[in-house]
């Protein structure tokens, strides 16, 4: 008989693992950025140019989460789970032996296609047993783990980088996949029945996507997610630019900036739990929206009027990426509300497309034409305006609802 994760099951313990299941993707990003100015001179490229092993890695994870979803809504979750780890694992050692930048963004594009299965899986195990109003609170219980992970990940890079070449932190990658594999094998019990599985073909998962896409329900808030996922990553593939080149902080400055501004989606996340007690999911992502916008409003006249100075650049930065402690859990838990058994494939497609506006956001950065740090206020206030228009349109469609109802 299968042993079925059940409401009963819905301990402390269990959203830890899915929080260091979904952490293991952002860590494997933000553990190195303290390296790549290293990094950028054994291969003997610009920062600039090894800072483009950052849109490949969400390559692979926009692409991997595509994969998983639909197979997980097949097959279940535990086995994808453990097959998306194992490469994970082993892409991590390759990174250690890589000799030329170019090999570098391959063996970065596996090792994303095996750590984005967390990021898929945790949030369809959630939506497997959990109603909308309990499902955000646990997204923003997993926030708040995940929340010290960008905390610590940078700060753990650069005092490896004290004592170790930057091949430590890709040990350290794959230690962390040895102990999440471990833990799934002996810990997770699967959350999707037999009975709820669906029975797709790889011909019918376009024709899925299509019909999860026309949802409204899905769309609106999916979107808005999505959006405001990309102000985080403006945020990721400029930051070692703007704070070690423009600023010039070192790798361990550099670390404790990362970990505070990262700080801010902790504290916004705890926040998220309170904040029910007076406003409904739908008001708290508006919050959310809001917050970012005025951090991004602030980078833009730090970037029009540098000699406002690093601090301005800090609380700038903090209220643009500390809002999505409120934007992800209220966006994901609506989103998928009414997914049900295609919770997978719903779950990947929002985490896929979070990855192609996070390479996106990679590309902006290149062809934007001003300081490194004007560069990264303009691309974030594309990305930030998009999200409060998807948030409006959420808005809409739940009063829409309430009426009808």
């Amino acid at each position: 008989m299968n042993t079925i994760e059940t409401k009963k099951a819905y301990t402390t313990r269990w959203i830890l693992l899915l929080a260091i299941l979904t952490a293991i993707a952002p860590l494997s990003t933000d553990m190195y950025l303290p390296a790549l100015p290293e990094m950028a001179k054994d291969f003997g490229v610009s920062t600039l140019m090894i800072s483009n092993s950052l849109p490949a890695y969400f390559l692979g994870v926009a692409v991997g989460q595509l994969i998983y979803g639909p197979i997980s809504d097949r097959i279940g979750r535990k086995k994808p789970l453990i097959f998306g780890l194992s490469l994970h694992i082993i892409a991590s050692i390759l990174c250690i032996y890589v000799d030329d930048v170019w090999s570098l963004f391959f063996v970065r594009v596996l090792q994303a296609l095996g750590s984005c299965v967390g990021l898929v899986l945790a949030r369809a195990a959630i939506r497997d047993v959990m109603e909308t109003n309990s499902a955000a609170k646990a997204f923003a219980s997993m926030m708040i783990v995940m929340g010290i992970a960008p905390i610590l990940a940078p700060t753990l890079g650069a005092w490896l980088l004290v004592f170790f070449s930057w091949q430590s932190i890709f040990i350290a990658l794959f230690a962390l996949g040895v102990v999440s594999l471990l833990w799934v094998i002996f810990g997770f019990r699967e959350t999707l029945a037999e009975d709820r599985r669906l029975k797709l073909s790889f011909r019918q998962v376009g024709s899925l996507y299509v019909s999860i896409l026309k949802d409204r329900s899905y769309i609106f808030p999916m979107l808005a997610g999505c959006f405001s996922f990309g102000v985080l990553f403006c945020y990721i593939n400029a930051a070692s630019t703007v704070l070690m080149d423009g600023f010039q902080l070192s790798q361990q400055q550099f670390a404790y900036a990362f970990g505070f501004n990262a700080l801010g989606t902790m504290i916004l996340s705890a926040m998220n739990h309170k904040l029910a007690e007076r406003f409904s999911v739908v008001q708290r992502l508006s919050i959310g929206g809001v917050v970012q916008l005025m951090g991004a409003l602030l980078l833009i006249c730090v970037g029009l009027l540098p000699h406002l100075g690093f601090a301005l650049v800090m609380i700038g930065l903090f209220m643009a990426v500390a809002g999505i402690g409120l934007t992800a859990p209220n966006s994901t838990a609506l989103a998928m509300s009414r997914q049900g058994r295609q919770a997978g494939s719903a779950s990947a497609l929002m985490g896929g497309l979070q990855f192609i506006f996070g390479l996106s956001s990679g590309l902006i950065l290149n062809f934007l034409m001003w300081s490194p740090l004007m560069n990264m206020a303009l691309s974030m206030l594309i990305f930030v305006v998009l999200a409060n228009l998807a948030i409006q349109a959420t808005v809409r469609y739940q009063q829409q609802q309430s009426v009808s109802a």
